[in-house]
């Protein structure tokens, strides 16, 4: 694809993953577009790890890594689970909910926690919802903050300043972190006490990783869950065999780490639902210097779109690609390039494992209490909106106390363009 003289390349496969996503040194990573000012608040809430580069990627990494090692993964279980009983004591059996907005609430509710803390929730939620609206901001103008238009440019004079707002909460929340006296098991208390030769990261730094360490986890997860939901609702026969495995090897409670690695199957319908669906559909890396991809000599600034969504649905890795099917992970073990939910190589995304957790925990307690089955007739329409397949409106699903008799629903939208749903009733398939 070439605009304006600029050329962006389309890579799928494993040999062309590997290639872009090993060599850190020459395929860099910018994941704004719009940056803002060299002195702004945009520029430095920017300044994530998912903008950082080279020696001060490495860095970076290097210190906010810790938070996100096995032994603090474990130390967040506690808020998970209580957050995850908050939901479940909300829902009632009979009831028709969004489960895309009661999982965006309730990540946002988790993420912001185990960012900043429990000392001040509310305060927590509200910075969280601030990262939201800024990253969905920043979402909608992209390069148009360039292009000559007096609606653009109010636009981008509106991120501005709701950036400078943004930038005055997370400092706010570093500097009541720093007076605690405990610390708290929470990311930014754990980033406040990293330290290396170098001493500790500045106040900018923090910012930046705050901001982005957010908007990374919170949507993704989200979608991650939604997506697995729907799936087993429309799947009765892998919902039955989940069913049975979660009545077999749990109690009917949050799950401990000990019984997670006893869930065999439900790690595969996990596996299979990120393959088929993957909350992160693609991402782009830009050429730091000349190189030779493939067939192609790249220039300095080529730009490279490498895509989760379309890897994962080549037929030549995974048979019946469009299928949901959880038993396949039984005998197949792709490669890290093949199957790369998290992304892969050196900048393979750190909270990867923290969203495994999530998933493995918060699914199990919701399907042990609860049936879930699609409102029939439904919307479900799935859309890249920046780099995340995401649902665009409702998903509507009915609630009953869990009795082990499951059933799929007819629904509408452009799902089934996405995945394939065999077990619909034959009256409620649509037409080809």
């Amino acid at each position: 694809m070439e605009q304006d003289q600029s050329r962006i390349y389309f890579v799928f496969g494993p040999e062309y993953n590997h290639q872009v996503l090993s060599n850190a040194q020459t395929f860099h990573s910018r994941f704004f577009a719009v940056r803002g000012p060299r002195d702004s608040a945009q520029r430095r809430l920017t300044s994530g790890l998912l903008s950082m580069n080279g020696e001060e990627h490495k860095r970076n990494r290097r210190m906010v890594m810790e938070a996100f090692l096995k032994k603090a993964i474990q130390g967040y279980l506690p808020t998970i689970r209580q957050f995850t009983d908050d939901l479940l004591d909300d829902w009632q059996p009979g009831e028709e909910r969004d489960v895309s907005r009661e999982m965006t609430e309730f990540m946002l509710r988790v993420t912001s926690t185990m960012l900043f803390g429990m000392d001040d929730p509310e305060f927590a939620y509200q910075i969280g919802r601030m990262i939201d609206q800024w990253v969905q901001l920043n979402h909608e103008m992209g390069m148009g903050v360039f292009v000559s238009d007096p609606g653009i440019t109010a636009r981008y004079d509106e991120l501005l300043s709701f950036a400078q707002k943004l930038e005055a909460d997370i400092a706010a929340m570093i500097q009541q972190r720093r007076e605690a006296q405990d610390g708290g098991h929470n990311v930014l208390s754990m980033i406040l006490q990293a330290h290396d030769e170098h001493g500790r990261l500045t106040d900018a730094q923090l910012v930046g990783q705050a901001a982005l360490i957010f908007g990374a986890a919170h949507l993704t997860t989200a979608h991650s869950l939604t997506w697995t939901l729907f799936l087993l609702a429309q799947h009765p026969s892998a919902m039955q065999r989940a069913h049975a495995e979660l009545k077999t090897q749990l109690d009917g409670g949050f799950p401990s780490v000990d019984q997670i690695d006893r869930l065999a199957y439900f790690e595969q319908v996990v596996k299979e639902s990120m393959r088929v669906l993957p909350a992160s559909a693609y991402s782009q890396r830009v050429a730091s210097e000349p190189t030779q991809l493939g067939p192609f000599q790249l220039i300095c600034g080529s730009g490279v779109i490498f895509s989760q969504f379309i890897t994962h649905h080549l037929p030549e890795l995974f048979p019946e690609p469009e299928a949901f099917l959880p038993g396949r992970w039984e005998h197949i073990s792709p490669s890290p390039y093949a199957y790369l939910p998290f992304g892969a190589g050196p900048r393979m995304c750190l909270g990867g494992p923290l969203a495994l957790m999530i998933l493995k925990t918060v699914l199990p307690t919701i399907l042990q209490r609860f049936k879930l089955t699609m409102v029939p007739g439904a919307d479900v329409t799935g859309k890249v909106v920046s780099t995340m397949l995401s649902p665009t409106g409702p998903i509507w699903m009915r609630l009953d106390r869990q009795d082990g008799r499951f059933a799929a629903q007819p629904v509408t939208g452009n799902i089934e363009s996405l995945v394939e749903l065999r077990e619909l009733p034959r009256a409620g398939r649509r037409a080809a």
